[in-house]
């Protein structure tokens, strides 16, 4: 089962305040586990491309099933291989900061991914919004 809409908020709103914390303006996108999304948050201020962008890193998680830092460490391994997977994915596939996988004990229920801050902003957020979905259940 995907993550609900209602926890899909949970998860935007606990990045969001983690960004206010930080003094930064992101975006969170949440997919499913097919990669669909199914919640976008965009913060006043944040990037406008930052929209776009959170939600192909969460898809690219989601698909890949690994979370951000693993999955750019596949693309330097294997650059001929990322070069090529978006045709096969019908999508761009992008390794970056701030995504990973939303898990329920061993099952992927879907992905986070942020985007608008630093890299390591980004993925504080991502871990923020993971801690609050988890604190809730």
């Amino acid at each position: 089962m995907p993550v609900t809409l209602c926890e899909a908020h949970e998860l935007i709103n606990g990045a969001h305040q983690r960004a206010r914390e930080l003094g930064t303006h992101i975006t969170v996108a949440i997919v499913d586990e097919g990669g669909h999304l199914q919640a976008l948050g965009r913060m006043d201020g944040a990037p406008p491309l930052s929209a776009e962008i959170a939600e192909h890193k969460a898809a690219s998680v989601a698909l890949i099933r690994r979370d951000g830092t693993a999955l750019r460490q596949m693309q330097e391994a294997w650059p001929a291989f990322f070069s090529q997977i978006d045709r096969a994915a019908g999508r761009p596939i992008l390794a970056g900061a701030g995504s990973m996988l939303i898990r329920r004990a061993d099952t992927v229920l879907g992905a986070i991914a942020v985007s608008g801050g630093l890299p390591q902003q980004d993925d504080e957020c991502a871990e923020a919004g993971l801690a609050g979905l988890a604190a809730g259940n």
